[in-house]
């Protein structure tokens, strides 16, 4: 996997944890770099513990599913990606907007949104050329950044980028489990 690709995955599974901190942003009404730091790291942590789970539980699996890893990492990208579309047309856009900052609160928001970097992982595990390593600290760069300006622009601008920013990302995720089926097909060359 290369560093575009790896890229393209970790910004649409930030997607979700994006849309949590623009939600997040415009319920609290002082935006402090406190509150920026400890989104950044509880999504970002998050995002990156869940797909070294996910890759070290599909691995434990690996030899049993050789045959049609493919077919696996196409539907799992696929599931995912299509539900963050599904979601980006849901009406109910208050539904995530909670100013609290406590631990609990943080904890459940970061394991909410980290579910599909698990599968993630999984699909990584199946992966032949996949540096887990890199791909944990990429993914979770990218989600400290990406929650942390969430916060703030949700703060600014209100929701207004919610909707769009799922539907991009589930779309990545989408694309990017075709090309790893049409790849393994020998339809395209990867």
């Amino acid at each position: 996997m290369n560093l575009i690709e790896l890229f393209l995955i970790a910004v649409g599974l930030s997607m979700d944890a994006f849309a949590v901190s623009l939600c997040k942003g415009l319920a609290t009404p002082k935006i402090s770099s406190k509150h920026i730091l400890s989104v950044g790291l509880w999504f970002g942590g998050f995002q990156a513990l869940m797909p070294a789970a996910g890759f070290f539980l599909g691995s434990a699996f690996e030899s049993y599913i050789t045959s049609f890893d493919h077919w696996i990492a196409f539907l799992l990208l696929g599931f995912i990606g299509g539900n963050m579309i599904r979601e980006s047309f849901e009406k109910d856009p208050d539904s995530s907007a909670d100013d609290s900052f406590a631990p609990k609160t943080m904890f459940i928001m970061a394991v909410a949104t980290s579910i599909d970097a698990l599968a993630a992982g999984i699909t990584f595990a199946l992966l032949p050329d996949v540096n887990i390593l890199t791909a944990v600290l990429f993914i979770g760069t990218i989600t400290f950044i990406l929650s942390g300006t969430g916060l703030k622009v949700g703060n600014v601008f209100g929701l207004k980028y919610k909707a769009k920013a799922e539907f991009a990302g589930g779309l990545i995720l989408v694309l990017i489990g075709l090309k790893i089926l049409l790849g393994h097909l020998g339809i395209i060359s990867i």
